[in-house]
């Protein structure tokens, strides 16, 4: 056989492994076994970017990247899945190091706290065995509607990994009809609402609850006094900071900051504290996705997606304009192990980086860099999906259903190529807001925001619209689904009335192909039926319309991106998972009704009120990283409902590794 230091010969595919071979057609030995085999990826090896000798296993979106000379692997959770270990490390210890964030609490709304951020709770050693570990991402808390009462924010929702539980982040507190409410306690504490006419006003809300040591989260801020309607809210609590107390009357409380984080392979700040709401000047959310508070012009800003932010606080005047509370932010779960010592060199930068037949997958689910070296990429695959639309939500039982949002629109590139040492900026789109019904109203959903890459030479910038929101049936709100890069569902109903359907709108392809179709219209008497959100395969119904399965090279195996075709009740028309942007379902006009399903591709189930939220979790709401549609949301008299949020876009590049 060769010994370790020879470097001339075939490689091993081709070789003779006899040292006598004819012609010298030896094989180069070890060290050329490992060289042509690993660096050059022949054969069987082409997926091997590092010596594996640690874990093996499957879940969320993956990422290889190294800290020094460790080669790491991450698995990033923004929807809940599976985390399955198939296979022991060896010569490692079989343990992970996991980051756990729920979703933030809501704003309130009337002299509103910012809502508190998700619980964050991460450490390293946590022992592992083949096995799946089941993944819960919590999803934000809602923001409280504007009305003359006021109401608080409602927490988020815990998050899961295995037997590791983070909490919800507490609600905002507010003036609720007659009483100074506290901020709810959570992961991290709501913010106290402010005191009217010296009223007395409320106490920020406990964080670390329930206890965990360290600590998940912190207390909210206490809001103040202040006469005639000129007092203002306590800040939200943050992971790495306590809210604010409101500093003055005139200014809300800002939110606590959150704590940075790298375990997936970039530094990320999570789980910060929702500015609360002032007389003059709204809160500064924390770092770490918390929402601005408002001061009554507009409505408290909602937190980042993926993050665990708290909702921003909202503030009433009692002019009826709208100025709610902000959504809290979903939450994130992340695991990583040690895969190795060693690692190949990908020809850019940028996303988490994984390696799969013969490509290099960047995955962007937030937003950053496409940095690419001193190496031009002449032929990568792109694939660019926006956030979904918002469904709609109405609160009149009887009336007409309320639409769906439309999926974001996606754009696909498959000859792009890339300068070397360039940077391309990508924006990651979110998710629109979901529509909520105030007593015999409704609000349509909002749209998603676009995702771009930037490139200012040829072919030029890429841009996917957001998804449309849905239509809801309202005196206030038109109920017509909005346009987008597939179009939102109109709302069902005779006064007002049914509204159409909203149009798909296509942004710059950047000489690529974009994907969206239109939403359906509303029906009028005899069923007054809302209608679902465009797909980017599929035209709206009352089920929102199929997304489309992303490429071949995209589909590694490891990795969970996209939906298998089951999220909110749809049934992909063809099998095989990796779907993206699908519409969302129509909410039904009678509250005993089933709603419509969510498109394949993450777009989520058109619900009814339920006094049970068991009935209907927050499967309403579009997948995150898909860009599906949110689900239209329906209930009875003056019950204030929420529909589902819109999810949130991704960005994926693939080239010749």
């Amino acid at each position: 056989m060769g010994y370790l230091g020879r470097r001339i010969g075939l490689s091993q595919d081709q070789g003779d492994s006899s040292p006598g071979a004819a012609g010298g057609a030896v094989g180069g030995g070890l060290l050329d076994l490992f060289a042509h085999g690993y660096f050059g990826r022949q054969g069987n090896l082409f997926n091997d970017p590092g010596l594996r000798i640690g874990l093996t296993a499957t879940g969320g979106v993956t990422n290889e990247y190294t800290e020094g000379d460790t080669v790491f692997k991450s698995h990033s959770f923004t929807s809940s899945g599976t985390f399955d270990v198939t296979s022991d490390a060896i010569g490692y210890p079989n343990s992970v190091e996991y980051l756990v964030v729920a979703g933030g609490g809501g704003g309130g709304q009337r002299g509103g706290g910012g809502g508190g951020a998700g619980g964050f709770r991460t450490a390293i050693g946590l022992q592992v065995s083949q096995s799946p570990y089941t993944v819960t991402i919590g999803s934000g808390g809602h923001g409280a509607v504007n009305l003359a009462v006021g109401a608080n924010g409602s927490n988020g929702n815990e998050s899961v990994f295995g037997s590791i539980t983070s909490a919800g982040g507490g609600g905002g507190g507010a003036f609720v009809d007659t009483t100074y409410t506290p901020g709810s306690s959570g992961g991290s504490g709501g913010g106290g609402c402010a005191g009217f006419s010296n009223g007395g006003a409320g106490t920020g809300g406990a964080g670390n609850t329930p206890s965990t040591s360290p600590s998940q989260g912190s207390v909210g801020g206490a809001g103040i006094n202040g006469p005639g309607g000129t007092a203002s809210a306590g800040g939200g609590g943050g992971a790495s900071a306590v809210g604010q107390t409101a500093p003055d009357t005139g200014t809300g409380g800002n939110g606590g900051n959150g704590t940075a984080s790298s375990i997936s392979g970039t530094s990320t700040t999570y789980a910060g504290g929702g500015g609360g709401s002032g007389n003059t000047t709204g809160g500064t959310g924390g770092t770490g996705g918390g929402g601005n508070g408002t001061t009554g012009t507009t409505s408290g800003a909602n937190a980042t997606y993926s993050t665990g932010g708290g909702g921003g606080g909202g503030r009433n005047d009692n002019d009826g304009t709208g100025t709610s509370g902000g959504n809290g932010g979903s939450g994130i779960v992340v695991v990583r192990y040690q895969i190795g010592t060693i690692t190949a060199t990908a020809k850019a930068t940028g996303g988490a980086i994984s390696f799969y037949g013969g490509k290099t997958i960047h995955a962007f689910i937030n937003t950053g860099t496409f940095v690419v070296d001193s190496s031009q990429i002449p032929s990568a695959e792109v694939f660019v999906v926006a956030g979904g639309g918002g469904g709609a939500g109405n609160s009149q039982s009887g009336w007409g259903g309320a639409g769906g949002g439309g999926a974001g629109g996606v754009v696909y590139h498959p000859n792009r190529p890339f300068a070397a040492s360039t940077t391309y900026t990508i924006a990651v789109g979110g998710g629109g807001g979901a529509g909520r019904g105030i007593g015999g109203n409704g609000l349509r959903g909002e749209n998603g925001t676009n995702s771009v890459l930037t490139d200012p030479s040829s072919p030029g910038t890429i841009t996917s619209n957001g998804g449309g929101g849905g239509g809801a049936q309202s005196y206030v709100d038109p109920s017509d689904g909005r346009p987008g890069g597939s179009g939102g569902g109109g709302a069902g109903g005779g006064s007002p009335p049914n509204g159409a359907k909203g149009d798909k709108t296509q942004g710059n392809s950047g000489g690529g192909t974009g994907y969206g179709n239109d939403g359906a219209a509303g029906l009028a008497a005899p069923t007054y039926g809302g209608k679902g959100g465009g797909g980017a395969g599929a035209a709206g119904a009352v089920p929102g319309g199929y997304g489309i399965q992303i490429p071949a090279s995209f589909r590694d195996p490891a990795s969970s991106i996209g939906d298998p075709g089951t999220w909110g009740g749809g049934t992909a028309p063809t099998p095989g998972g990796y779907w993206f942007a699908g519409g969302g379902g129509a909410g039904e006009p009678s509250y005993a009704a089933p709603g419509g399903t969510g498109g394949a591709g993450g777009g989520g189930k058109g619900t009814v009120w339920s006094t049970d939220p068991s009935v209907y979790p927050e499967i309403t709401g579009g997948k995150q990283s898909t860009g599906g549609g949110g689900g239209g949301m329906n209930g009875p008299g003056a019950v204030l409902t929420n529909s589902g949020n819109g999810g949130s876009g991704i960005v994926l590049i693939a080239y010749p590794s």
